[in-house]
Order: C-alpha cells, then sequence, then structure tokens
C-alpha cells in the first residue's frame, strides 16, 4: 500500500482552487520545520528535545499535518516514526522550502548589515557620469564595503520604484511634493542653452532664452523632470517650443544639436562635446533644483540610513 487516504479531509469544503491553495499554505507553513524535524529523527521524543518545543505540541502538529493534507505523512512504531512513500515525496519539497527560506533570511540580513549591507539608489541619467561616482567614492572612504545596486533612470520612474519598494534612495529633479514621500533639496545646477557650432548664437557667450523662440528644440521626453523644466522656462520666456525631436538622454539629445536638427536647454556635460556651444540663460533664470527623495514612513536599514545622512550632508555642494 503506497499510502492511505484519510477520508476526511479539512480542505474538502473549498470550492475555489486559488482560494484553496492560498489556505493550506497558510496551514502548513507554521509545521514544516517540525514535520523536517521529525522526519530527521524518526524519533518525536528526539527531535521535541532537539526542537526545545513540548513533545505533545510536537505530536499535535504531525497530527494536524497529516489532518490538514489529508494524508499519512509518518508510520508509528512505538516511540518511533518511518516516513510513509508519501511522506517522503512531501519531505524534498518541505527541504528545498525551508533551504529557500533560510537562503532569502541570510540574504535580507546581508543586506542590512551596517558595514557589508545594501543601498537601492536611483539617479537621472545625466548624473551618472560624475555626480554619483564621485558621491560613491567619498562615501566608500568611510564605509569601504557597503554595497550599491544602482538604477538610472528619469524622476517619475524612480518615484514609482520607491514606493514599490524597489529603491531606497532616489536622486531627482525637480523635487518632488506628494504626501506619501519626503524630499530634501540638496543643490541647483545650472542650465544652457546648447546650440551648433555653425548658428547665429554660437558666436555668443549669454544669451535671453526669448532669443530662441523660433528655434526647434530637442528635448527629453514628456514625463521627463528636465522636459517640464525645458516648457515652464519657455513659457516663462514668453513663448512655447517647438518640439522637433524628442529623445530619452541628454548626451543624444547634444548630438541632435551637433547634427544642426535644433537646440536644447541642457546641464553641463561631463566632457565637451564637439559641434556644439553652450550659452549662459541670462533670463530667466534657468536651473532645476536637484534632491533626494525616500518614501515617507520607510524604515531605514543602518547602510540606507549611513548613505542618506551623508548625501544630506551634501547640501550646497553635491555636484562636481
Amino acid at each position: 500500500m503506497v499510502h492511505q487516504q484519510r477520508s476526511q479531509s479539512r480542505l474538502s469544503p473549498f470550492s475555489d482552487t486559488t482560494d484553496m491553495n492560498d489556505d493550506i499554505v497558510t496551514l502548513l507553513a507554521p509545521r514544516l520545520a517540525y514535520f523536517a524535524g521529525v522526519a530527521r529523527t524518526e524519533h518525536v521524543t528526539r527531535a521535541a528535545h532537539e526542537m526545545q518545543v513540548p513533545q505533545s505540541t510536537l505530536s499535535r502538529a504531525m497530527v494536524r499535518l497529516e489532518q490538514d493534507l489529508g494524508v499519512d505523512l509518518f508510520a508509528r512504531h512505538g516511540r518511533t516514526v518511518s516516513l510513509t512513500p508519501a511522506g517522503r515525496t512531501f519531505l524534498t519539497s518541505v527541504e528545498r522550502a525551508l533551504a529557500e527560506i533560510e537562503r532569502a533570511a541570510d540574504e535580507v540580513r546581508a543586506d542590512a548589515d551596517a558595514a557589508t549591507g545594501k543601498v537601492a539608489f536611483g539617479f537621472l541619467h545625466t548624473m551618472g557620469a560624475e555626480t554619483v561616482p564621485a558621491l560613491i567614492h567619498a562615501f566608500r572612504a568611510d564605509h569601504p564595503r557597503v554595497r550599491f545596486s544602482l538604477v538610472q533612470n528619469y524622476g517619475e520612474a524612480m518615484l514609482e520604484g520607491l514606493r514599490a519598494g524597489e529603491l531606497d534612495l532616489c536622486l531627482t529633479s525637480p523635487i518632488p511634493d506628494a504626501p506619501d514621500l519626503v524630499a530634501r533639496r540638496l543643490d541647483e545646477q545650472k542650465l544652457r542653452l546648447v546650440v551648433p557650432a555653425d548658428h547665429r548664437l554660437a558666436a555668443r557667450r549669454r544669451v535671453r532664452l526669448a532669443e530662441a523662440a523660433d528655434e526647434s528644440f530637442v528635448t527629453l521626453e514628456p514625463g521627463y523632470g528636465l522636459r517640464r523644466i525645458t516648457d515652464a522656462l519657455c513659457l516663462e520666456a514668453g513663448f512655447r517650443p517647438r518640439v522637433a525631436f524628442e529623445g530619452e538622454e541628454a548626451e543624444t539629445l547634444r548630438g541632435l544639436v551637433a547634427a544642426g536638427l535644433g537646440v536644447a536647454l541642457l546641464p553641463p556635460p561631463a566632457v565637451p562635446r564637439p559641434g556644439v556651444v553652450e550659452l549662459t540663460v541670462t533670463a530667466p533664470r534657468a536651473v532645476r533644483e536637484i534632491g533626494v527623495a525616500w518614501l515617507d514612513g520607510h524604515p531605514d536599514t543602518p547602510p540606507v540610513a549611513a548613505f542618506k545622512k551623508f548625501l544630506l550632508s551634501r547640501r550646497g555642494h553635491l555636484l562636481p
């Protein structure tokens, strides 16, 4: 006989498969470690001693486990037990599940370790070449073993990453104003009007933005913070920008400008780009604020708390 199917199953009244699966996980999960201990020792008293639980508690847990499954997992022989074929099948999966739980527990403990933990840090594409590497280099002078998961994205996507628990902190612009987020201003970055090297304004060093009202603009796509800032500055200068090309990355836009396809409002490049001239905008005041944001009420692990404190200490001198 392979195994005895119990005549009544605790779960039999459930008709919906999804509900039944959820219910059985809830019922079984607390007893899996007990089952593995009894299966390993094949002796309830010995297993109870090793796991430091009363024998009666362990015996009742095994009986309830078999009742919930509707299957005999053990054959009883006085004070000893042995696994039935069904019990051996179940044990294989239980040991795998318990090992995965242990691995996950080790991973989250390691990520929270003050010395060697991990920070999930998001930042704008334009801050990836110089600003973020310099920040992490400076931070690791005092925290040399802290690890980073780095995510480059546009502002709204990073804020959603905070809300989804995928990011601990992010550097973004504009600084968000949302009830579920905390944001702190760290610095501001000047924006320049970037024109082709042979452009009519290229011989100038300074320019009023209104002087570019008739130009075609290359901009980031809607949803990007820098696009919103560009649109707002142009409106303040008295015009709506005529957008010829939209992209996802500032250096791509510089390439389009160099090719003579338009002008752009951009932060300074990490490395000067041939074929373009970058003009100081005198009016309106063309800057973007850079801030750090995190999810309100979200508890920080020690490495995240340390990096947040470090970022806040860089107010006014965040940028290289």
